[in-house]
């Protein structure tokens, strides 16, 4: 090959494959010895950015994307027929942004067997949120706190009806209670607690 049919098939055949491979590999060595501490006390990004910002910022981006990708929050909720304060607390889990699915049911003691919620942890209604019991009215953020910590448990619980949980609200007042955690092993800890008003 001569001189000339070299040039002409770099520029026309390997040049469009090998320079963009060529600048990918040198931001990685370049974010990578910065990560390292070997370009010294210069931000390793700022260094990768300077020489090419669309390469980096939209690295970044995707970076961002895939590690704080967010669990979807879906939440199947068993209750009676009879009971209007369920409703109440679905609303309250909708509006913190979790998919309901929302089951009426006459035989809900049967629910709560099947899913082994403790007899003194029960309330009104037992739902399942990302494979995890939630029985009565917990609130949504210690729902996720559990989603978020995923300890080993069951389930969270809060016993019976307390007035002022999320869905029993009764204008100000609000009773104190506890957000218990239970395991298949009747362990039963508290989770969190909540003072009266």
């Amino acid at each position: 090959m001569s001189h000339k049919q070299f040039i002409y098939c770099w520029q026309k055949w390997l040049s469009p494959i090998l320079v963009p491979a060529a600048v990918k590999v040198v931001v990685t060595i370049c974010l990578t010895a910065g990560m390292l501490g070997i370009l010294g006390s210069v931000a390793p990004v700022s260094n990768a950015q300077a020489l090419f910002p669309t390469f980096v910022a939209a690295n970044a981006q995707l970076s961002s994307i895939t590690r704080f990708k967010p669990t979807a929050l879906n939440a199947t909720v068993y209750h009676s027929p009879e009971c209007n304060c369920c409703g109440g607390w679905i609303d309250h889990l909708k509006a913190q942004g979790f998919q309901i699915t929302d089951f009426s049911t006459p035989d809900i003691e049967t629910i709560k067997q099947k899913f082994n919620v403790p007899d003194n942890l029960s309330s009104c209604h037992t739902a399942i949120v990302n494979g995890y019991v939630i029985e009565g009215h917990v609130p949504a953020n210690d729902i996720k706190r559990l989603l978020q910590e995923k300890p080993n448990v069951i389930g969270l619980s809060v016993p019976n009806m307390p007035v002022g949980t999320p869905g029993m609200e009764m204008g100000n007042q609000k009773d104190p209670f506890t957000v218990f955690s239970f395991n298949r092993k009747d362990s039963v800890m508290v989770f969190n607690k909540y003072p009266s008003s």
